[in-house]
């Protein structure tokens, strides 16, 4: 049995501590009349999974009731990168969370759509990984993520076993037809983002057409994206341009 790798090691403490914060925030900006309401007697709630999917999140959630002094408890189901077959009749317990009854509830919403936020996305990481089969290639994500929650989406990518493509601008160089217009050619802009971004980093370059993948890759890209290709031409070029820069 594949055990699924341990993603959250990953992720950089400090910058999700201050992500938390941020989170809430802005969900408790001020009065909070229904934690008046309810007080602080030590109650638990449960964490319930009622749809199938990839389950993932888990160390988001667990700042979140850290912050909040409360304590929470996975149960045996709750294992990253596993695909939970739940439903609302089948309802499965993920984990059993502790704390001062205003507590829980002002960590809960904040919890559960950040949980089914970045499960969602590695349920579709998963299906799309699997629709590719046999496929070689990479399977990955786009920098079109929600503001704010970058490094939950590109967390539930990794669960759900695609790749995250680039994080930010800063990691690889991607250069997008408003570059190229802007510098004058794909030469130019090739030429020009190698001397800024040096050896170290892969330059990237979105081409519309086979003429375009072929100034690229003469111009030193390391990567040609065929960007709104219709399958067959995609293949048939994709073929021409690999027989010419295998």
């Amino acid at each position: 049995m594949t055990t699924n790798p341990d993603y959250s090691d990953l992720l950089p403490e400090g910058q999700i501590n201050k992500l938390v914060q941020e989170w809430m925030q802005d969900d408790h900006p001020s009065f909070d009349v229904g934690g008046l309401v309810v007080g602080k007697s030590v109650k638990t709630a449960k964490l319930l999974l009622k749809s199938p999917g990839v389950f993932a999140g888990k160390p988001f959630v667990e700042v979140i009731f850290k912050q909040l002094n409360c304590q929470i408890e996975w149960q045996t189901e709750a294992i990253e990168g596993n695909y939970i077959d739940a439903s609302g009749s089948n309802k499965i317990c993920l984990a059993i969370v502790t704390g001062p009854v205003n507590k829980l509830l002002r960590g809960e919403r904040t919890a559960l759509n950040t949980l089914s936020r970045c499960s969602g996305v590695a349920t579709a990481s998963r299906v799309a990984r699997q629709a590719a089969g046999d496929w070689k290639g990479w399977v990955a994500g786009t920098r079109k993520t929600t503001p704010g929650f970058r490094v939950v989406e590109k967390y539930g990518l990794l669960v759900g076993g695609a790749a995250t493509h680039r994080l930010d601008l800063s990691q690889m160089v991607m250069l997008k037809d408003n570059h190229i217009w802007s510098a004058g050619s794909i030469t130019i802009a090739v030429q020009l983002a190698r001397k800024a971004a040096g050896f170290s980093q892969k330059i990237e370059v979105e081409c519309q057409s086979l003429e375009e993948a072929l100034e690229a890759s003469k111009a030193g890209a390391d990567i040609v994206m065929l960007d709104n290709f219709e399958p067959d031409q995609l293949k048939q070029d994709a073929l021409k341009l690999k027989e010419l820069f295998p």
